[in-house]
């Protein structure tokens, strides 16, 4: 597991349950679900853009955002970060299913 990811991931549980004054991460969890949420949709969207745009760091720097994004949300959730990572885990170890793949590509 990512060390990095996993001192985030670390740093924003402590928040929730030791909230500090001018913590983003408390604002964010003093908000609430839907402003979290909000924050994850605007962050896809401007990882999106960078992406098209080309630029690399903007890109590298939007993922990032994206990524805090979506660790404060699984802590607001209740989803440890090894659930993740095990996920993830066992899909790299899946072989094939790309028929699958290619259906659930055009639904969306």
């Amino acid at each position: 597991m990512n060390d990095t990811w996993k001192k985030l991931y670390t740093v924003v549980q402590d928040r929730r349950v030791n909230p500090q004054e001018g913590s983003y991460t408390c604002y964010l969890f003093e908000k609430g679900l839907d402003k979290i949420l909000k924050k994850v949709g605007e962050e896809c969207s401007e990882t999106l853009i960078a992406a098209k745009n080309g630029i690399q760091g903007e890109t590298v720097g939007e993922i990032s955002d994206l990524l805090y994004h979506l660790t404060v949300l699984m802590v607001e959730q209740n989803i440890p970060l090894e659930a993740v990572m095990d996920e993830l885990d066992r899909r790299s170890q899946k072989i094939g299913n790309l028929k699958t793949f290619h259906q659930s590509d055009h639904e969306s």
